[in-house]
């Protein structure tokens, strides 16, 4: 199980740090991560030889935390007294065999008095006497809920006074389900059934159905639960126990790495944002590039004006159709597309990263477009049919003069040869007049149209200039769209691995074991 769980850490780390790096979620999801993974007893220890029961005492100001401490030490281990709630001091009493070594960042060592023994019968139980987490010392709140993570059962001490402190009782709602507890009304000499029977009430209204209530009067010479109390924990220091306890523990870890991944599966933008999102930038591209395409006509007529009279693209030296104004428009249609996925809940950081390129690029995707429609407009001037057209009258240019050629020779041919058998008179000068005249239209005709039918230098340049401001704008539109895309493809796939972790720690959550019958350990448990 413990396996089961680290590969899981490991994987969620990787999935974390990968769509942090990408920059779908912020780094505070990773520090959630780390400080999960250290939330732990276990963490406390290093390379323990054995795993001790970790008990802490928690409550307000003056309840007799430190008391029962030193009483269960039969020793003075704690500070007492007066000084107790202004104290940011922790207080550990364990085995000396028991090495504290591996303290968590936020428990600095410093901060902690640890007292040991060498009584082997108390070797199983690590005590900590937390600071008054209700003191006029704000940082005493701090240190309480840094410890808590690192706790098995928690002795939870109350005074007749004090069991309806608001501040306890906020804190008891917030972590009940992460602990076993145990509950200690001190100063009993002081108190009464009512009270009693009240705390219950307010116990079990935070989930305990039959809590472990003990009844304390430290100081007097009394009877009261302190044996019964001191007891219950040294059965509580069994190997069975601590394992369950550990189980439990890691199922809670599992419950709220299920509860990280899925606020950062939810960072990642809803299903349907991008569809949203390429809908808006194809509206928006569509005014901007009208109004590119408007404000370039005055340089393309230039540009092409000057091609025609030097029939070369230096003589258009001066002049640019992707200037300042230009890229200006065009990144703010892109700037615009980002505040647009801003809106919808989406992290901006990828999208900027992948649009970054194509803000540079612009100008030369004009430019390539440009030359090459100009190139192949001028190499193939006009429509496909007027080329036809073109073409035909080329054929005719050279063919009907031809035939009109032949014709007549064959009308020469043959009046001299009935001329020579009639002997009458041969063609005359109306007939080469004639002649003269078929042989020069069939010429001229095709020849004029093809000449008047040709478009000019000028006009083929200014079409195919047109042609490549509009290729490009296109072509401008489609790279955002396919950046689009690919950015949604990326991060649909990170909500696909991510949803594959939630499966693991649900099913490593469902293979989990219960409690079992130790009927004990449930009554200090909020399930």
């Amino acid at each position: 199980m413990d396996y089961d769980y680290s590969e899981l850490t490991q994987q969620a780390k990787s999935w974390i740090s990968l769509v942090t790096d990408e920059g779908w979620i912020d780094s505070s999801c990773a520090k959630r991560l780390n400080d999960l993974e250290a939330a732990n007893p276990e963490h406390l220890l290093s390379h323990p030889q054995f795993r001790p029961l970790i008990v802490a005492f928690m409550g307000g100001t003056g309840v007799g935390k430190s008391t029962l401490l030193n009483r269960l030490a039969n020793q003075a281990i704690a500070k007492t007294g007066l000084e107790r709630p202004t104290s940011k001091e922790v207080t550990v009493y364990c085995h000396k065999d028991v090495q504290l070594h591996k303290l968590p960042d936020a428990l600095p060592l410093d901060k902690i008095r640890i007292a040991t023994h060498d009584e082997s019968g108390k070797k199983t139980v690590v005590w900590i006497d937390m600071p008054d987490f209700d003191s006029v010392e704000a940082h005493n709140k701090e240190i309480v809920m840094g410890w808590l993570p690192h706790i098995d059962l928690l002795i939870y001490v109350v005074s007749p006074e004090r069991y309806r402190d608001d501040k306890a009782w906020r804190l008891l709602q917030s972590e009940g389900a992460r602990h076993a507890w145990v509950f200690v009304m001190n100063q009993w000499d002081r108190a009464d059934s009512i009270q009693l029977e009240a705390f219950k009430q307010q116990l079990g209204s935070a989930g305990f159905s039959d809590p472990l209530v003990f009844k304390t009067a430290c100081g007097l010479e009394m009877p009261d639960d302190f044996p019964t109390l001191q007891a219950t924990i040294e059965t509580m220091a069994t190997e069975r126990t601590i394992e369950q306890l550990q189980r439990r523990g890691l199922r809670i870890r599992k419950e709220a790495m299920h509860e990280l991944l899925s606020d950062c599966i939810g960072q990642l933008g809803p299903e349907q944002a991008f569809s949203t999102l390429t809908d808006h930038w194809q509206r928006v591209w569509k005014k901007n590039a009208q109004t590119l395409t408007t404000g370039m006509e005055w340089s393309v007529l230039q540009m092409a004006r000057h091609y025609a009279e030097k029939a070369q693209m230096t003589g258009s030296k001066g002049l640019t159709l992707w200037d300042d104004w230009a890229q200006t428009l065009y990144e703010d249609g892109l700037d615009e597309l980002l505040i647009q996925a801003d809106s919808q809940n989406l992290a901006t950081a990828p999208l900027k990263q992948q649009l970054l390129p194509l803000r540079t690029r612009a100008q030369k995707i004009l430019h390539e477009q440009v030359e090459l429609s100009l190139r192949q407009a001028l190499a193939k001037p006009g429509h496909a049919m007027q080329r036809m057209f073109l073409k035909c009258l080329q054929i005719a240019e050279f063919i009907l003069p031809l035939t009109a050629m032949g014709l007549v020779g064959y009308e020469v041919l043959h009046g001299y040869y009935n001329s020579h058998i009639t002997h009458t008179h041969y063609l005359g000068t109306e007939f080469a007049i004639h002649s003269l005249l078929v042989i020069t239209i069939t010429w001229l005709v095709p020849f004029y149209l093809h000449k008047k039918l040709l478009p000019s230098e000028e006009k083929t340049a200014l079409n195919g200039l047109r042609k490549g401001v509009a290729l490009a704008f296109n072509l401008l539109e489609a790279e955002v769209i396919q950046t689009l895309e690919q950015t949604d493809i990326q991060r649909r796939q990170r909500i696909t691995d991510g949803k594959k972790l939630l499966a693991q720690c649900n099913q490593a959550n469902s293979d989990s074991k219960a409690i079992g019958n130790n009927e004990q350990l449930a009554r200090m448990l909020v399930e």
